[in-house]
């Protein structure tokens, strides 16, 4: 199943039933006054997020949903049936706006949780609504309304406590391996993760977080480069941002400290609201260091790059692969989401929604 993060649909809700005029005729009952009934109410449509789901790629090749009309009503006081609302099951962090006016008309956050779209139109009144002491034979009857409909926006934004950036072959996909269940795809060339994965790392049997990894970036990644930063409004929902750095790239000319300083570049272009997330550097890929010049070598790239950047926050040195300071790190992350006060993942939810079973 291919990934998809955004889909355009039209959705058009169920107009009313027509209201009827009709009179009473039956053997031996002269003027048996008006019996026309009222039109049925429109189907309406609603969105129901589902937490069995990871991708709006259902609306990505079916575009429109329309609900089902009214039924118009009859003579003999019979109404008319109501049409059958019309459900779009999206996966959790989903939010669904006006195309046209950017109107966010949802943000379904929570599973199960389920928001009116567009509203069905009222059936029709018959004639037997218009009778009165002065006007017993009314011939009155009123049309049913237009439901509404819109032109929508489906943009999923994953749901994770944590989230992780850097450059591609960073470690990232590697550091999500070694410390959750998930199993993201993991090789030695440059944009090797192609949309994001979700992990739930467990610090004990009770406690629980969760890492979101998106693809990597590059220095231009606002104008276009690479994969761009279309990925990154999947972590607009983190709490936390981890910023991780290659110690040893594998080109001798590149500069950890630019590379690093270029990411939050970037991240402060797309947004500065996403930038000003706590964020933690994250040195990975020592074990490519000789030990004698490991602590040397962290120590010139914290003095450079808190000179450039300023201050970064705690720093951590890991190496992914082998899993060296990696649960210091998962205990220092899950002590900081309680301080912050938010509720984090809660047990028994899907946890590693994105894998790579879930690609074509």
């Amino acid at each position: 199943m291919k990934f998809i993060d955004e889909a355009k649909i039209y959705v058009k809700a169920g107009d009313g039933g027509n209201g009827v005029a009709s009179f009473r005729r039956e053997k031996y009952i002269p003027m048996g006054g008006p019996d026309g009934g009222d039109g049925g109410k429109g189907g309406s449509i609603y969105a129901i997020a589902d937490r069995n789901l990871n991708t709006l790629v259902d609306y990505r090749y079916t575009r429109k949903f329309l609900a089902q009309r009214g039924e118009n009503g009859r003579g003999a006081d019979c109404y008319g049936a109501g049409g059958d609302d019309v459900v779009l099951r999206v996966p959790v962090g989903t939010v669904i706006a006006d195309l046209n006016t950017e109107e966010v008309l949802a943000d379904l956050d929570q599973h199960d949780k389920k928001a009116l779209i567009a509203r069905g139109g009222k059936g029709g009144l018959g004639n037997i609504h218009f009778k009165s002491s002065v006007n017993r034979a009314p011939r009155k009857c009123t049309k049913g309304e237009p439901g509404e409909e819109f032109e929508l926006k489906l943009e999923l934004k994953v749901l994770a406590d944590v989230g992780l950036l850097g450059l591609p072959n960073a470690g990232k996909s590697t550091l999500i391996r070694a410390i959750s269940a998930a199993r993201p795809k993991v090789a030695d060339y440059p944009f090797t993760t192609l949309h994001p994965n979700l992990g739930v790392v467990r610090v004990d049997a009770e406690k629980s977080f969760v890492v979101a990894d998106v693809p990597g970036l590059i220095e231009g990644a606002a104008d276009g480069a690479g994969l761009g930063i279309r990925f990154l409004k999947h972590l607009q929902r983190t709490r936390i941002l981890l910023h991780l750095v290659d110690l040893a790239p594998f080109d001798p000319e590149a500069d950890p400290v630019q590379d690093a300083i270029a990411i939050v570049g970037e991240l402060e272009k797309y947004s500065p609201e996403l930038a000003a997330k706590p964020r933690w550097l994250v040195l990975n890929k020592l074990d490519l260091i000789p030990e004698e010049e490991r602590q040397e070598r962290i120590d010139a790239f914290l003095t450079t790059y808190r000179s450039a950047a300023g201050d970064c926050g705690p720093h951590f040195c890991i190496t992914a692969i082998s899993g060296d300071g990696t649960r210091e790190l998962v205990y220092k992350i899950y002590e900081a989401l309680q301080e912050i006060g938010q509720p984090v993942f809660e047990e028994g939810e899907d946890a590693d929604s994105f894998s790579e079973d879930d690609e074509a």
